[in-house]
């Protein structure tokens, strides 16, 4: 059993669940364990699910470690509608015909994202200019001019395809905006695509298979969330360090 101390050290995994925002999901944390000093690695969009490591108390001095290990996501897109949000949340801005793609020519488009190359950060991300997040400036209908970052795909998969829909999986390296990924192998394709769903599965070490999900932290007491937490020394011991 963890401490009961007043002020809790030590990462919460945690599977968010479709709808909230990662904001949402420490700010329940914080209110069910009562402790102030809670922060997030990694946001996830409203629509996506999975692994959100919550870095409680002394836990936040590593966060910016947490942050730059590489992720793990699963997902959905949709060939031949794009949007302004590159997800199914947006706006659509185009709708092309989808045409009769084999494996191989979608195998192609794939291979051309893989390893090391440039990404355009969206305009809808949580990216700052000046100190404010891209995605405020998108809503007052603001486009600022991003500086490409260069992101790497360590691996992919494609576990599904049942045209226009493509399940996928892909490992990635920090910084990595899956909607743009799934933007530009559209393009490539010809027919444009949007992000239909998503998943993170891992993040460094930490897998979502060993997270408590959002209905159990509500339903949970504090010494039962407690429980769920990593110790400072057990999170240094699973990365190595």
């Amino acid at each position: 059993m963890k401490s009961l101390s007043a002020d809790p050290d030590g990462i919460l995994l945690v599977d968010k669940a479709e709808g909230m925002t990662s904001h949402d999901v420490v700010a329940l944390s914080r209110q069910k364990l009562g402790t102030k000093k809670i922060g997030h690695c990694g946001t996830l969009d409203p629509i996506a699910t999975g692994l959100l490591l919550l870095t409680v108390g002394r836990g936040t001095k590593v966060q910016d470690l947490l942050m730059s290990e590489d992720k793990e996501y699963a997902g959905t897109f949709v060939l031949g509608v794009t949007t302004d949000t590159q997800d199914r949340q947006g706006e659509v801005i185009q709708q092309r015909p989808v045409p009769p793609l084999d494996e191989n020519q979608i195998r192609s488009a794939f291979e051309k994202f893989r390893g090391d190359f440039y990404q355009l950060p969206p305009m809808v991300s949580a990216k700052k200019h000046g100190g404010v997040p891209l995605y405020k400036l998108a809503r007052q209908g603001k486009v600022i001019e991003r500086e490409p970052r260069l992101v790497h795909v360590y691996r992919y998969g494609i576990d599904r395809i049942a045209l226009p829909e493509i399940n996928f999986t892909v490992l990635c390296s920090k910084g990595f905006y899956v909607r743009t990924y799934v933007h530009d192998i559209g393009d490539t394709l010809g027919c444009g695509a949007h992000l239909k769903s998503l998943r993170r599965l891992k993040s460094g070490r930490f897998d979502v298979a060993n997270a408590i999900t959002v209905e159990e932290i509500k339903a949970a007491t504090r010494e039962e969330i407690l429980d769920h937490m990593l110790s400072l020394p057990e999170v240094s011991k699973m990365r190595g360090a």
